[in-house]
């Protein structure tokens, strides 16, 4: 099976893995890790053994800025995360892992959408015995933790709980590989999340995400109830929008029953997305030259899982693909060029300066930002549809 592209947080380079030697800021900034473990119960010489001589990561430290599903055009990471050979493992492992059916009735999380998460986080566990795919998480984290930045705090709790977990006998110091961000097993849970969601499905007496699918399987499920997964609801789908459509209705916060959309001409582009009581926000993620989306509540627990929303519908779709579902009907604007994280700064910073709040300046486009974009849209009599592209950013520039 070919590893998806989309698995880009899986650094291939053997090479990484190796102890660097001489990292005086590494060595300074252990005995703290260390310490701060012990404080948190961690028996103090597990977490001195197994922090002891830990070298920085410097793959990993280069990985940060580089999150394929917060970085390349929705589309791209679509292609990737649904492709047809996903889509045909997928239906495979649908058909022989047993597991699933008894979760989906044990918990009421489709087992499309546990198999879609499996397959995009670790292409339904072929990367997990690969030496060349998984690093060591103690290594990852310690790194992370001893970079500074705005994230330590998190980065340091993570560590902590990977030592947690250590201690506690759920898994070995070999075993206890995963992402360099520290995400492990088949559908990648942090250290916290294993500590608080880890299940044992399969009988065996121990929550083993590693090599147990069924209990990874089950614990994706369990989390995905605790963040307000809905039994027997779907989570959206693709809508057709009229001639005329005013776009500032698609301000992605806002639900409407399907009854009211349907009032605003919204009709469903495939099949029906739930009944006229059900409420729904409507998003346009490229804009109005590419596919709209009726999302439902359980859209939101998938954001959960992972705030992206190229991962959310990546796996919102590869679940409607894997229950034998076509495609998208709207074509995407492909002809688009990607923005730059310097560009997409530009023009937060642009609009800011305009006197719309977006949020932070961090090159990231997130619905504050989408909702300037819409107010300054609208204001200079363009299409309000929120969407960052070169032709704004041009018009940006040019003062308009």
């Amino acid at each position: 099976m070919r590893v998806p592209i989309v698995l880009l947080w899986w650094l291939a380079a053997p090479a990484a893995l190796a102890q660097t030697p001489g990292d005086p800021a590494m060595a300074a900034c252990l005995p703290g890790l260390v310490a701060r473990a012990r404080e948190q119960g961690v028996t103090p010489s597990l977490a001195e053994a197994q922090l002891s001589g830990l070298a920085a990561d410097p793959e990993v430290l280069a990985a940060t800025g580089k999150q394929a599903e917060f970085e390349r055009p929705v589309w791209a990471y679509l292609d990737s995360a649904v492709s047809e050979e996903a889509v045909t493992d997928g239906r495979a492992k649908l058909a022989t892992e047993a597991s699933l059916p008894a979760i989906e009735a044990a918990t009421g999380v489709d087992r499309h959408v546990l198999a879609a998460i499996w397959g995009i986080e670790s292409g339904y566990g072929s990367v997990l015995d690969d030496p060349r795919k998984v690093r060591p998480v103690l290594r990852s984290l310690a790194t992370l933790a001893c970079a500074g930045g705005p994230r330590v705090a998190t980065w340091t709790e993570e560590l902590v709980a990977a030592l947690r977990i250590l201690d506690l006998g759920r898994t070995t110091p070999e075993r206890l590989t995963g992402s360099w961000a520290g995400a492990m097993g088949h559908t990648q849970f942090m250290p916290t999340t294993t500590l608080r969601h880890a299940l044992d499905f399969d009988g065996d007496g121990r929550a083993d995400i590693w090599t147990s699918a069924p209990d990874a399987l089950a614990s994706t499920a369990q989390y995905l109830r605790t963040l307000g997964w809905r039994p027997g609801e779907g989570w959206g789908g693709e809508v057709s929008l009229p001639a005329g459509f005013d776009y500032r209705l698609a301000d992605e916060t806002t639900a409407r029953t399907l009854a009211e959309w349907r009032g605003f001409g919204v009709t469903p582009a495939g099949r029906a997305i739930g009944a006229d009581t059900d409420t729904a926000r409507l998003v346009l993620p490229a804009g109005a030259r590419g596919p709209a989306f009726l999302l439902r509540p359980n859209f939101q627990a998938l954001l959960g899982y992972n705030t992206a929303f190229s991962y959310a519908l990546a796996v919102a779709h590869l679940s409607d693909r894997l229950r034998g579902e076509p495609g998208f009907v709207q074509a995407w604007p492909r002809g688009d060029r990607p923005l730059g994280a310097e560009e997409r700064r530009e023009i937060q910073a642009a609009l800011a300066a305009k006197g719309q709040p977006v949020g932070e300046v961090d090159g990231r486009i997130g619905p504050r930002s989408r909702a300037a974009i819409r107010a300054w849209q609208a204001a200079a009599g363009l299409v309000p549809d929120g969407y960052a592209d070169a032709a704004l950013l041009d018009r940006l520039r040019g003062g308009h």
